[in-house]
């Protein structure tokens, strides 16, 4: 029935209610096992014959007269019992409150009268939400009671190390014993994992499926049998997954114990969120003192809400409040809010007083809603308004000391079916640097997409071309103020008030494809409605421009006809050879024309003004310069518009990929080409300036975007453009093509080593999907941290990386005063790179380099050490408007990350 050493389990059902109707009819069987045949053929069952047998209270007080007479020979798989109804059968007070399941790779003993079951070698007993695993286990049916033990190999390694795993608990242990009725349990050289957190201790008692007590315990989220660092308590209470409490404790690192006793432990072990004390570190500034930075504290008030307060406070008087409430409810929506005070005390550089006092503020605000909360509504809010000055004052973050434009925006928009939308925003931009604010409330837009008229609700047979005839509707209408922060007043607001509106009807006709050639006319009505009315006069007193401004409701309109053509051109070359790593180069050309009329509407909403005092030149204004829509367009165009789109690919050989007959198509360049248009009809100035674009990413890894604008005219002494060409009166050439007024640059680049662990770094990006979706406040929160603190979050699976940018605008641009013309130019390289010096020790940089002030703007760097479950890094900004030096050395976890050694200064420039 079980001889053999490799004894393998499978059938668990039927063979463990078998066992067991074995155990609680052994007297009847007792009898049948003390005979002579039995006893020599089971070699792996033991049976102590001297012991006389007695009844037991397991044995059934009624069978089932269905039930067979035993016969004299051994049961086999179909004899053993037939079937009990187990309806009339009492169930014994021993008997298991549920099934048990078990298995054993080696072999398994049964001792009939000790009424115990041993499995030898990987044994796995399975009992409601309890599985325990070891190399031998023993159950006793009599005390119900379980032990585990694993064992030593021939090289001293212990294998089969008893793992029991219940509910959320699991624990490890040299021995363990359990009760399956009372659900306890006792170990001996016990580990149990609780979230981050390692508990370990000489034994350790389970009295239910969540409380332990452990008795000479180390507490510690290194996950190495010795580990590096520990807390140490001769008592201990678990909760799992809430809380441990000890008495007293102390630390010790590498088993060497720290002086330092703390009369009682407190340890929350619980998931999710919970409140707290929020601690803070210590700093030293120059400017502001000795201070205390991210003291605060974190309230939970619901399932969807909590708050978080954190406070900096210097001993010059200096403080910063921050108030971040959160909320959330999944499936709905999701948001935070940033209340930020500073009241700013530093020493003075002015020399009127010992300090300078400065207050600033800065409000913060993100919500975004699910899109199945509400199909066809969508709302999101993205808002950051502050203290020009505000940024001026963060030393912890040496990036934010330079970002001098701050941008929010508040969208609403409702969709009706797929014909009508309207769409609500409010926009707020500001300067920190000159202290403009700039806000754009409220932003209404109504679209009405094309309707097709002459088209029947039902289409029999092909649809002719009229059908296609389409018109549609683009309404929009904004408000702006504009105002310096010094001067923030109500009646500031309405006076810088600028509201507007626009309409566009487009009319359009898609004609049926001819050959290559796809032809498009079209009609556009545009009306524009304006607030106010600009005119600009000369004034010989103050030798300048005097603006006055007359408030009132006007109008302006536009139509156009135009018809445009459009198509695509290819060529490929494939003359490189068999042995040439490039197969093909393919030219992609889509040239555009279109010929368009648009009669003079506008020339009544222009006029003249001197710009001099002797009143020899003049300039062309409109009464709606500045609006919010632009004034109309001047003049009778009857022309074309043109311009030519290029892309270039490639094929080469791989020898990695034989997919698509080992061929592989790589983008050379995305987009180079130019648009233009030609006015036959104006008097002057007919060909219109040059829009140049060049679009790549080399090699799959550089980015670059170029553009430019080429004017084809020259220009007088004093930079005002002639109705002249470049190349008039001259011989053609590259040189007197024309002239760049504007133009800009942008390259960038990343590369990084591949991971050593490729598996680690899977894992990696599966943990920070995991915690979903983040706002964009929590996205810039993290940033912000990520940036101040570098060395933190530094990647020893990756040996090195590599960040470069560089970006250059140019723009020509006429003076305030009206006297000529100037260039302003910006242009600047950053960086950002890592690479490992030891497998342990990573070297990291970032800096700013302003190539019009060629100086480095901002610098800092950092080294950091890895040490297994904690981390010491080191991070220094020797160049920027704060210059700071940190030293922190503080544990992976998140639980014990503010229990570290921080060292932070900060240094004036």
């Amino acid at each position: 029935m079980m001889n053999g050493r490799k004894n393998n389990l499978k059938d668990g059902s039927a063979l463990i209610l078998s066992l067991w109707l074995l155990l609680l009819t052994s007297d009847i069987w007792a009898n049948y096992f003390s005979k002579p045949y039995f006893d020599n053929s089971l070699t792996r069952i033991e049976q102590d014959t001297t012991k006389p047998v007695r009844a037991l209270d397991t044995i059934p007080k009624k069978l089932d007269s269905a039930s067979r007479k035993l016969n004299d020979t051994i049961p086999g798989k179909d004899t053993l019992i037939n079937k009990i109804d187990t309806v009339n059968v009492p169930v014994s007070e021993d008997t298991l409150d549920a099934p048990v399941s078990y298995k054993a790779s080696d072999s398994m003993v049964l001792d009939v009268p000790g009424k115990t079951i041993t499995l030898f070698g990987k044994g796995n007993v399975k009992q409601k939400d309890m599985d325990l695993s070891a190399d031998s286990i023993s159950l006793n049916q009599a005390t119900q009671m379980v032990t585990a033990v694993g064992r030593k190999d021939t090289a001293g390694n212990v294998i089969g190390k008893p793992v029991m795993v219940q509910a959320d608990s699991k624990i490890s242990a040299d021995i363990m014993r359990y009760n399956f009725k009372t659900q306890k349990g006792i170990t001996e050289g016990s580990i149990t994992q609780q979230g981050e957190m390692y508990v370990q201790g000489e034994k350790v008692k389970k009295i239910n499926e969540h409380d332990f007590f452990a008795y000479r315990s180390q507490f510690t989220t290194c996950n190495l049998d010795t580990p590096h660092f520990a807390f140490r308590a001769n008592k201990m209470k678990m909760v799992s997954q809430k809380l441990a409490v000890s008495g007293p404790i102390h630390p010790e690192f590498e088993g060497v114990p720290v002086p330092i006793y703390i009369p009682f432990g407190f340890f929350p072990l619980s998931q999710g969120r919970h409140s707290g004390l929020l601690p803070p570190q210590f700093s030293q500034s120059e400017q502001f003192g000795l201070g205390l930075e991210g003291l605060g504290y974190y309230k939970v008030l619901s399932e969807y809400f909590d708050v978080t307060l954190r406070s900096n406070l210097y001993s010059y008087g200096g403080y910063e409040l921050t108030l971040t409430p959160t909320y959330r409810k999944r499936y709905r929506y999701n948001g935070q809010m940033n209340l930020r005070y500073q009241s700013v005390k530093i020493l003075s550089s002015s020399g009127k007083g010992e300090f300078d006092v400065t207050k600033n503020y800065a409000i913060s605000w993100s919500h975004t809603v699910d899109s199945r909360a509400r199909p066809g509504t969508t709302f999101s809010a993205n808002v950051n308004v502050a203290s020009t000055k505000l940024n001026r004052f963060i030393q912890s973050d040496p990036t934010a000391n330079f970002q001098n434009t701050l941008n929010s925006s508040i969208a609403y928009s409702k969709t009706w079916g797929t014909k009508y939308n309207l769409t609500a925003t409010a926009n707020h931009t500001q300067n920190n640097l000159t202290r403009e604010i700039n806000l754009t409330l409220p932003n209404l837009s109504f679209t009405v997409n094309t309707l097709y008229p002459l088209q029947p609700k039902e289409f029999v047979g092909t649809q002719k071309w009229y059908q296609k005839l389409g018109i549609g509707l683009n309404s929009t209408l904004a408000n702006d103020i504009r105002f310096l922060e010094q001067d923030f007043s109500f009646s500031k607001i309405l006076d810088t008030m600028n509201w507007g509106a626009q309409h566009s009807i487009p009319i359009q006709l898609s004609l049926p494809q001819m050959g290559p050639f796809q032809i498009s006319p079209g009609i556009s009505y545009q009306e524009k409605w304006y607030s106010r009315k600009l005119k600009r006069t000369w004034n010989d007193s103050t030798l300048k421009l005097d603006t006055s401004v007359t408030k009132g409701l006007y109008r302006a309109s536009d139509v156009s006809f135009s018809l445009g053509v459009n198509t695509a051109m290819y060529g490929t070359f494939a003359g490189f050879g068999k042995n040439s790593p490039i197969a093909a180069i393919r030219h992609t050309v889509r040239p555009t024309i279109s010929f368009s009329y648009k009669p003079d509407l506008g020339s009544k909403h222009y006029y003249d003004e001197f710009i001099d005092s002797a009143h020899s030149r003049t300039q062309r204004f409109s009464y709606f310069d500045g609006s919010l829509y632009g004034p109309p367009s001047e003049g009778i165009f009857g022309g074309i518009s043109f311009g030519i789109d290029n892309n270039i690919e490639a094929k080469v050989r791989s020898k990695k990929d034989t997919a698509n007959g080992g061929l592989k198509k790589i983008r050379l360049i995305d987009g180079f080409g130019f648009n233009s248009s030609y006015n036959f009809i104006a008097d002057s100035f007919k060909l219109s300036p040059f829009s140049l674009y060049v679009r790549s990413t080399l090699f799959e890894k550089i980015n670059i975007t170029m553009g430019a604008t080429l004017d084809p005219y020259k220009t007088d002494s004093m930079g005002f453009r002639k109705n002249q060409y470049m190349w008039e009166h001259e011989k053609f050439s590259l040189k007197n093509l024309g002239r760049i007024t504007n133009g800009n640059i942008a390259v960038s680049t990343s590369f990084q080593s591949q991971a050593k662990d490729k598996k680690a770094a899977q894992q990696k990006e599966e943990a920070l999907r995991e915690q979903g979706m983040l706002t964009q406040e929590e996205q810039q929160a993290q940033l912000a941290f990520a940036r101040a603190n570098p060395a933190e979050f530094a990647d020893f699976n990756v040996p090195w990386s590599l960040s470069l940018s560089y970006s250059m605008n140019f723009t020509k641009q006429i003076k305030s005063d009206y006297s000529g013309w100037e260039t302003n130019s910006y242009s600047n390289l950053s960086w950002n790179g890592d690479f490992n010096l030891t497998p342990k020790w990573k070297f990291g940089l970032q800096g700013f380099y302003d190539i019009k002030e060629a100086a480095i703007q901002q610098f800092s760097m950092y080294i950091s050490r890895e040490m297994h479950c904690w981390q010491l890094s080191i991070n220094v900004t020797p160049v920027g408007l704060w210059r700071t030096f940190n030293f922190t050395i503080s544990p992976k976890s998140g639980i014990l990350r503010d229990l570290r050694i921080n060292r932070t200064r900060y240094f004036t420039n």
